[in-house]
């Protein structure tokens, strides 16, 4: 049973960029703490980041052929706020999916405040730092009859 966890742009600069918001912790720091979770709960996790819309959607697309295929964690980051492409890409994976954002959006520029590709998936979580990866990733393990 497999996660794929999908970050978009600008998210491999964690710990660089903004860091009164997104934090100190590293891009790498957040995929060690997403593999160690995955070993404890007995999940493979695979991690995926692009700056790029298609790569994105190549990925999810390539998503829907994956048979242990559990879930998907998405943070679109600005994508989140107009890729219609990327919320249709989501409708066509047919597991649970769930969109992070490690800020509280709804307290930030308006413009962050509206998610095309949240209507794509069961849950959205923000506003948990880094946690919000982990609590998607047990959202989804919760959904699995076992």
């Amino acid at each position: 049973m497999k996660i794929l966890i999908i970050n978009g742009p600008n998210l491999n600069f964690l710990g660089i960029r903004e860091k009164t918001i997104y934090g100190t912790e590293s891009y790498n720091s957040l995929v060690q703490m997403l593999q160690d979770h995955g070993s404890k709960v007995g999940c493979e996790v695979e991690t995926y980041q692009s700056n790029h819309e298609g790569a994105i959607i190549d990925k999810l697309q390539a998503a829907y052929y994956e048979k242990d295929l559990v879930g998907v964690v998405i943070n679109p980051g600005a994508y989140t706020h107009y890729s219609y492409a990327i919320h249709d890409a989501l409708k066509s994976v047919f597991v649970p999916k769930v969109e992070v954002h490690i800020s509280d959006i709804q307290n930030r520029e308006d413009f962050r405040k509206i998610s095309v590709t949240a209507p794509a998936c069961d849950r959205q979580i923000y506003g948990h730092g880094l946690q919000g990866y982990i609590e998607a990733m047990d959202y989804i393990l919760s959904l699995k009859k076992f």
